[in-house]
């Protein structure tokens, strides 16, 4: 099939390319949310962060989805993220990499055609500032050379910084502290300065309550007094091509919400032979399901 992405002026279902990300907390205590999650959106591509396991203890229904390749890259009880890809884009698998400064399962990427798949759950920074500030500008450089090498990048995950001050709800306002400061902001810009696009600014340009993120108490999600932590930000080529970009408040239990984009793309689409049944192989291709 072709390689690459080709930019279309047209729109049909069979050109949507959709991605969610979601910073699950504690992918076991998940395990219902995420089934629920695919089966109602049947994303292409799905970005897990803060998975909390190792590949050994990810639930079997989880571990092995049948018709999506999945990495899982985590160890017990911290960090961690994974990456599943509909079987449908790739044929075969595609290969799953982590660069040089992924030192706690806390990046993971692969490549399909010239698009470069990003999951990616940066350090909190409570208790190493200086390793989530190292982080922030290694990831930096990771877009550069992304952008340097023509790939259309898509980085999604849990970045662990408001990126303005009203992505935090005035009640939580705090310069000083670690998420909100003038340097990490900074550091946010430069890695989106590397051709990048905000997503969700891009549709809600004007949304200062756009938050992802809420302390689990005091029914602060209910009121919606949050953070604006989790991000998908595209190539401006894909931004272009973009037809959405929405946080899913209302869905799930973690302290987290997924969000969801979708874009007009037409990439090459691969058909398999429906697996034995039953047992279905593991690995074994499946249908195309989108």
């Amino acid at each position: 099939g072709q390689q690459g992405v080709m930019l279309l002026s047209g729109y049909g279902r069979s050109n949507v390319l959709s991605i969610i990300t979601w910073n699950v907390n504690g992918i076991r205590a998940r395990q219902g949310d995420i089934l629920q999650l695919i089966a109602q959106e049947r994303p292409d591509v799905l970005c897990l962060q803060e998975i909390k396991a190792s590949s050994e203890h990810i639930p079997a229904e989880l571990r092995d989805l049948a018709d999506y390749y999945c990495y899982w890259h985590g160890h017990k009880g911290y960090s961690g993220v994974s990456l599943q890809i509909t079987r449908s884009l790739s044929q075969p698998c595609p290969v799953f990499t982590h660069p040089s400064f992924d030192l706690e399962t806390r990046i993971v990427s692969a490549d399909i055609g010239e698009l470069r798949l990003v999951s990616v759950y940066v350090p909190n920074g409570g208790k190493d500032f200086p390793a989530k500030q190292e982080f922030l500008d290694a990831l930096d450089a990771f877009a550069a050379n992304a952008l340097s090498e023509g790939k259309l990048l898509v980085v999604c995950g849990d970045l662990n910084v408001a990126r303005e001050v009203r992505d935090v709800h005035p009640t939580l306002n705090n310069p000083q502290q670690i998420g909100q400061t003038e340097r990490e902001r900074a550091q946010l810009e430069r890695v989106i300065g590397n051709g990048l696009v905000d997503l969700s600014r891009q549709f809600q340009p004007d949304e200062d309550r756009l938050f992802t993120w809420w302390a689990p108490w005091r029914n602060m999600r209910q009121k919606n007094i949050g953070w604006r932590l989790d991000y998908v930000l595209c190539h401006r080529r894909l931004a272009e091509r973009a037809l959405e970009c929405r946080v899913l408040r209302d869905f799930g239990t973690s302290d987290h919400a997924p969000v969801l984009a979708r874009f007009d793309l037409d990439l090459p689409r691969y058909e398999f032979e429906p697996p034995p049944s039953p047992p279905s192989a593991p690995g074994k291709p499946q249908l195309e399901l989108f």
